[in-house]
């Protein structure tokens, strides 16, 4: 076995290190045999990756529990632009620059007319995003706490971070390059936007169309 084997197969799914090669990528490049269905499903290769300080950080698979939720707040998004013309709200896949070494893919990005217009390809930064938390520690710490202090470096005026695990929502407020909490929200309660003046999510009505009979 070759040293660059080895090091393949010591991997075991941990994150690359700098300086190492980016081993989640080499997943999208199988060697070509008699497939199964439970190998199969277990590639990871429908996968979002972003660019950190020029170091590549591939992310969890969706599941459909994050989609119905991310569909559902882009629907209610949609439906209040409807109503207050001007800017627009897209989804992911689609990078955001959040420096000049940094790219990161929200769930759900909100960018005013203004923003738009001096926008080409790819939006430089945003006026709110949202996450809705992926399984695992990793894309917890990842949406938690180091997106939370990008965005708030980037300048984005508002993050919602939608927990799927604590059936919860924080509304984060940027003020002094520092993000506040204008509110975390449960069951029973309703969210409420600072920067879209009118915008509101009842969280039941979030979790409910994420629950799977």
């Amino acid at each position: 076995m070759s040293p660059v084997s080895q090091l393949a197969n010591s991997w075991q799914g941990s994150a690359s290190q700098l300086g190492e090669p980016t081993w989640e990528v080499t997943e999208f490049f199988p060697r070509q045999e008699n497939w199964n269905a439970d190998e199969y499903l277990a590639l990871n290769v429908n996968r979002l990756v972003e660019l950190v300080d020029g170091r590549l950080e591939v992310l969890p698979i969706p599941t459909i529990t994050h989609q119905l939720i991310v569909k559902f707040l882009c629907s209610l998004l949609e439906a209040y632009l409807q109503e207050h013309p001007g800017g627009a709200v897209l989804f992911a896949p689609l990078p955001v620059q959040l420096s000049s070494g940094t790219y990161r893919e929200p769930d759900l990005v909100y960018l005013s007319a203004r923003r738009l217009a001096e926008t080409d390809k790819y939006p430089a930064g945003a006026d709110l995003v949202v996450e809705v938390l992926s399984e695992g520690e990793a894309a917890r710490q990842r949406d938690l706490v180091i997106k939370r202090r990008e965005y708030a470096q980037a300048g984005i005026a508002e993050y919602w971070i939608i927990d799927p695990q604590q059936r919860s929502i924080s509304v984060l407020t940027l003020k002094d390059s520092e993000y506040r909490e204008a509110g975390v929200y449960e069951a029973g309660q309703t969210a409420r936007s600072l920067l879209l003046a009118g915008f509101a999510v009842e969280l039941d009505a979030v979790f409910r169309a994420a629950d799977i009979a």
